[in-house]
């Protein structure tokens, strides 16, 4: 049996969980990198992990993209018949969710770095300089920028908390394959 990259009707392929996996990683670990930064006394030490936070912004920022278009091109497995009706109905409205606020955190990033006033630039993990976003600069949109990005950072850790809880609700109490699907990748012999 091999395993398949595409997702079937039962279950999700290798590029899906690879790119869930990751993400989920990277967008955890981008919430603890930046509350620490941010709380730090060594000067230095906050702008090194500054821009390591904008680095894996940027590339947080591009593997959302490529999930929503692999997602677009490949439709998900049905939910498992003993889902009910509410949560069938909730289940895709909380993923566009996630994908929302996915794209709009490193987004306010980018606008956050693109106003500020002190005018240092984005190069992601040293390779290139990123530009900016065509955003005026002033205090008063760095303020903004900046509450933006706090509220999406905490509202997100939120949803994706409730959003590990459902999988885990699925897993030890509805014991169905909701969780272990995100785990397994598809093999050919699920496709038949």
């Amino acid at each position: 049996m091999s395993a398949l990259i595409t997702n079937n009707t039962s279950r999700y392929g290798w590029a899906t969980i690879v790119l869930h996996w990751l993400i989920a990683a990277l967008f955890i670990g981008q919430f603890v990198l930046g509350f620490v930064m941010v709380r730090l006394s060594s000067q230095r030490t906050a702008f090194e992990l500054i821009q390591l936070h904008k680095s894996f912004g940027f590339l947080l920022l591009g593997l959302v993209i490529l999930r929503i278009a692999w997602r677009l091109g490949n439709a998900a497995p049905a939910l498992p018949r003993s889902v009910g009706h509410f949560e069938r109905r909730a289940a895709p409205l909380a993923h566009l969710a996630l994908y929302a606020f996915q794209l709009a955190l490193p987004l306010s990033g980018w606008a956050l770095v693109s106003v500020s006033m002190l005018e240092i630039p984005s190069v992601p993990f040293n390779l290139f300089v990123m530009p900016n976003l065509p955003l005026a600069e002033s205090d008063a949109a760095e303020g903004f920028w900046t509450a933006a990005h706090w509220y999406l950072a905490y509202a997100s850790i939120g949803l994706v908390a409730l959003h590990i809880a459902a999988a885990l609700r699925h897993h030890f109490w509805l014991k169905d394959v909701v969780l272990t699907r995100m785990i397994t990748p598809s093999s050919n012999h699920d496709a038949e």
